[in-house]
């Protein structure tokens, strides 16, 4: 299923954005881009995921910056910057020019950007803490949007569950499915088996006869349809995890019945109706790799 949240977030002088997206997939993949240093957090983040989705392909990407208001912080490396004092004196004891002070903090690493997550370990778990806090909120939102999109797919899955309802009440009524049709083509090759010369032994007919009402009546697998359609509507109006899943398994059970039904239709309209009957199912299977 397709969604999309976006969550931003501040703590001290770090600011963030959670993006997450959504697409179709038949199970459950994470794509988890963090900023480096935080892939400790990755572990915990993937548990809330998995325990919220089922099915799709997810980017879930955390952009980290410093906030535009925030104070530039360094620190002087002290040890360093008595080594270059110490040295200057040497010089200026030998009557070479020392260097100036200003020059000695130019030297890369006297004086540096302190990054309050490298340095202050209470204020990287606390913002470790903001950060997973912020994930669930974005976390939320995308099963939000998962669910406004799903909620819709139920409408468009239970109009061709109907379609399929309609056909098989349709190939109910084909005359060859009725009874009296089933027995009207019976004794048409019940007459004609007996016509023959030399004529059908007793046990070889009664084999023939059985095999035709097993070819002929296709009343088990409309019967099974509309056991299908009745457990198909019943997901959609549940809620329970893994609807997708189980919607995959009946389109199998579906797509079954429908070939047995048309490998076995002796008339006509039984045939086209058979051959809607897939057409239907095969909309539905396509539709039904997107549900959660």
């Amino acid at each position: 299923m397709t969604g999309f949240a976006r969550v931003d977030g501040r703590a001290g002088n770090k600011a963030w954005i959670w993006e997450l997206k959504s697409v179709n997939g038949r199970g459950l993949e994470l794509r988890f881009r963090l900023p480096p240093g935080f892939d400790s957090i990755e572990a915990d983040l993937r548990s809330q995921a998995q325990a919220r989705l089922v099915r799709g392909n997810i980017n879930l990407n955390l952009q980290l910056v410093e906030s535009a208001d925030a104070a530039p912080n360094y620190r002087l490396n002290e040890a360093l910057l008595e080594q270059l004092l110490a040295m200057a004196g040497k010089l200026e004891s030998r009557g070479v020019g020392a260097p100036r002070l200003d020059g000695l903090l130019a030297v890369r690493g006297v004086v540096e950007p302190v990054g309050s997550i490298a340095e202050d370990e209470e204020a990287r778990a606390s913002l470790e803490a903001a950060l997973k806090q912020s994930f669930t909120e974005a976390l939320d939102k995308l099963v939000q949007s998962r669910d406004a999109e799903g909620a819709k797919l139920a409408e468009v899955l239970g109009g061709q569950f109907n379609e399929i309802a309609v056909l098989t009440g349709r190939a109910s009524e084909v005359e060859a499915v009725r009874p009296e049709g089933l027995r009207r083509r019976l004794q048409t090759q019940l007459s004609e088996l007996l016509a023959q010369n030399p004529p059908v032994a007793e046990d070889r007919l009664a084999q023939e006869l059985a095999l035709q009402v097993t070819r002929l009546d296709v009343r088990e697998e409309l019967d099974r349809l509309r056991a299908h359609v009745a457990s198909a509507q019943g997901l959609l109006k549940g809620d329970a995890k893994g609807v997708g899943r189980k919607l995959d398994f009946l389109m199998q059970e579906f797509n079954r019945e429908a070939n047995t039904l048309c490998s076995k239709a002796f008339d006509a309209g039984l045939t086209a109706i058979g051959l809607d009957l897939k057409l239907v199912i095969d909309r539905l299977r396509e539709q039904a790799q997107n549900v959660e």
